[in-house]
């Protein structure tokens, strides 16, 4: 792979969900699109990740979906894959409605030609968590625990999902996130092995986890478990602090160079383990696509730097 040759792509997290008029984004005239890849492709982005959070793919009519990508293309900006969030398919009575969804979304995303379909088991947020300062620092819904039914069917309708995402040409990718059964390392894996599919694989967001305000985790483990199930990476860092007792702990969201992940030696594990995937700039608070342009230089210093050392 060349330098500068990587996909590394930004996130819509700082973008709002409604145009200029308050329509949803799925309605807005092509130019309040344009301003949005004006401003991603401002920043050095060649790539997006389309997030249902902004935009959700499955409302756009064919002819949209061609506006959309020629919009896209006349910035420069290339759409490799679509992320569904918040739509768990075991989420308490809305398993059908969102499967359905997630299925409706693939299509949509076939149709914008992306390779990767990205999503997960986190649920909407608690109304504690929309009343947080930071959303992470209230509990969520939860995953049940020791529950082999609800186990079963979330294996059951990702791998229908899965089938479907192998028929379409595309690659899956479950994000890590916590209280899930994706919310530890070794749940993770167990997780995918289970789906067993070749096209499906881990997202291995491990900002969401070491962000928490409670024991965690070391990021060192879980990268190193999740990192060779990779089909897709969300990469984002905090700073943390914690008391010697672990009776407290306190994150802020950082700079990938700032925070507690050490991303020199995680990009370099990454490399060895022969990871080309979408890696996608996130971050929360302030200027998000200021941040992860600056992330996304960074991020490629270190992977031309590794992929140097793993050729040599």
């Amino acid at each position: 792979m060349a330098q500068n040759d990587w996909k590394i792509a930004a996130c819509l997290n700082g973008q709002s969900p409604v145009d200029s008029k308050g329509a949803p984004m799925h309605e807005a005239p092509v130019e309040e699109w344009s301003r949005v890849f004006e401003d991603v492709a401002s920043e050095g982005f060649k790539y997006l990740e389309l997030s249902d959070g902004w935009l959700k793919p499955s409302l756009l009519t064919s002819a949209r979906k061609k506006e959309f990508l020629q919009a896209a293309e006349q910035t420069g900006i290339k759409i490799p894959s679509v992320h569904i969030q918040r739509a768990s398919v075991i989420q308490p009575g809305l398993e059908k409605e969102n499967l359905a969804y997630a299925h409706e979304a693939m299509e949509a995303a076939a149709e914008l030609g992306v390779e990767v379909f990205s999503t997960g088991l986190h649920q909407p947020l608690t109304d504690a968590q929309k009343r947080a300062f930071w959303f992470w620092t209230a509990q969520g819904a939860k995953d049940p625990r020791n529950d082999p039914q609800t186990w079963k069917k979330a294996v059951s309708s990702i791998r229908e999902l899965g089938k479907h995402a192998e028929s379409l040409g595309m690659k899956m990718s479950l994000e890590l996130y916590e209280d899930t059964y994706l919310g530890t390392a070794q749940s993770a894996v167990d997780f995918i092995q289970d789906v067993n599919l070749p096209n499906v694989g881990l997202n291995p967001d491990v900002g969401n986890l070491i962000r928490l305000h409670r024991p965690v985790e070391d990021w060192r483990m879980l990268y190193e478990m999740t990192l060779p199930y990779a089909t897709y990476w969300h990469l984002k860092n905090y700073q943390r602090d914690e008391a010697p007792d672990r009776s407290w702990c306190v994150s802020l969201p950082s700079t990938l160079r700032d925070g507690i992940i050490n991303y020199r030696e995680v990009t370099q594990r990454a490399i060895e383990l022969g990871y080309d995937g979408v890696f996608v700039c996130e971050h929360y608070g302030g200027d998000v696509l200021g941040v992860t342009g600056e992330n996304a230089r960074y991020l490629t210093k270190l992977l031309d730097r590794a992929k140097s050392r793993v050729e040599s």
